[in-house]
């Protein structure tokens, strides 16, 4: 069984409701706890749960998403039915679409009406939508607004000229007595964010996303491995050692401290960053990452390489072995609905899925860079999830697997993606 993280809720007694309800549900969801997420998911569930009279339990997940699939796999393998809603990665629809309801055939065709195309085709397979999309994501460049305006800088274009400037601001904050200072901070664990963070450096480079859309693989070119070798140069210089264990919170850790001069994370960090207790609060922008420094073998359009986001986001999904289908699909419903994603925008700075809300003058004043950046957002670079099918998690777990060794001082970017070509090639024979 699963550990609580909150006691079950007594049951609300709404007027008009109950009376329409037979009997009152019990559910369980899986919600993540990244920066605001908890909090946020407990006040929408609290929300519903005085709205239907149902209950809802929310339990613990693994932060990692590497970890948190294996554990969803493991219990619906099981058929349990201890989690009734689960929050899964935009990834993994695909891989774990057998187990999971049509929220269709609950919710009706236009279930997702709204919602971004191209992540309500993502979340469907064989024409069934297996999870309603909750909020999207792509990588971003935060970088402190006071420090490069003290030196002189602008927000950088190229990963080269990222290197440049934190390394020259570091070393000043340093030697005028920040000792803790670091210049760039980032996701470098052996884990699914590596992916999306190398994935970035490689395909801004000009180097592909490790298997094309046809499915061949792509990833032994020297790009790929110039971009690995230019990230590998980073740690113990501009990146802490410590960097290749950070997920998102370790590396927001260091710079809402204010001890980084750049972080790449997600769009939720900004409103930690801009809460009353964080150290850089007011001095902290956003803009798109850098990209690859233009070269003969530039892979944009011109000439020129571009920069690079993964998209990230995360969508809610019912178990298949739930004992309570319908109920479970009203609180998806809910809680993927426009008023909550407005509120999850405004106070957490979780990007919608619904397009509309990109217009809507609350949430930009609340977070405005969801108005500069919105190209970022809609075009952002997919991981290779739907040619290699349910062979991803394995295409994956070589990746940031090839990409640690190469940031560990193991591999040359070369020699990494070489074997990475091979490992892959045994995956493919599988079939993917």
């Amino acid at each position: 069984m699963i550990k609580k993280l909150i006691p079950a809720i007594a049951l609300a007694s709404i007027a008009g409701t109950a009376a329409t309800q037979a009997q009152a549900a019990e559910l369980t969801i899986s919600c993540g706890a990244v920066g605001a997420e908890l909090a946020l998911c407990e006040e929408g569930v609290k929300a519903w749960e005085d709205k239907t009279g149902h209950t809802v339990n929310i339990v613990s997940t693994p932060n990692s998403s590497t970890e948190r699939l294996s554990l969803y796999q493991q219990i619906l393998s099981a058929q349990s039915s201890d989690i009734d809603v689960m929050q899964i990665d935009v990834v993994w629809p695909g891989l774990l679409a057998n187990h999971l309801l049509d929220l269709k055939k609950v919710l009706g065709e236009d279930a997702a009406a709204g919602h971004f195309d191209t992540i309500v085709a993502n979340n469907t397979i064989d024409d069934r939508l297996v999870a309603m999309p909750w909020f999207t994501d792509a990588g971003v460049l935060y970088y402190r607004k006071d420090l490069l305006e003290k030196y002189g800088h602008e927000a950088p274009e190229t990963w080269e000229e990222m290197t440049a400037i934190a390394e020259e601001i570091q070393d000043a904050e340093r030697a005028a007595g920040n000792e803790r200072m670091w210049g760039y901070v980032f996701q470098g664990r052996a884990y699914e964010g590596l992916t999306c963070n190398a994935l970035e450096w490689v395909a801004s480079n000009g180097g592909g996303t490790i298997v094309d859309a046809d499915g061949e693989i792509t990833i032994d070119n020297a790009k790929a491995a110039e971009a690995l070798d230019l990230a590998a140069s980073w740690i113990g210089d501009i990146s802490p050692e410590g960097a290749l264990n950070y997920t998102e919170e370790e590396a927001r850790g260091v710079f809402q401290s204010g001890n980084a001069v750049f972080m790449r994370n997600w769009p939720y960090a900004w409103s930690l960053a801009q809460s009353e207790d964080s150290d850089v609060r007011d001095q902290v922008g956003v803009v798109k990452l850098p990209r690859g420094a233009d070269g003969q073998n530039a892979a944009g359009p011109g000439g020129e390489n571009q920069s690079a986001a993964t998209l990230g986001g995360w969508n809610l999904a019912v178990s298949k072995y739930t004992e309570s289908p319908e109920v479970a699909a009203e609180l998806v419903a809910f809680l993927t609905g426009e008023a909550e994603q407005k509120r999850r925008a405004i106070q957490g700075a979780y990007n919608p899925t619904i397009a509309s809300l990109y217009d809507d003058e609350e949430v930009l004043a609340a977070v405005p860079f969801f108005g500069t950046l919105y190209d970022t957002f809609t075009n952002a670079v997919a991981r290779p999830s739907a040619p290699t099918g349910d062979n991803y998690g394995r295409v994956s777990n070589s990746f940031f697997n090839a990409a640690h060794s190469v940031l560990s001082g193991n591999q040359t970017g070369a020699e990494a993606v070489s074997q990475l070509d091979s490992e892959l090639s045994r995956i493919k024979r599988r079939r993917w």
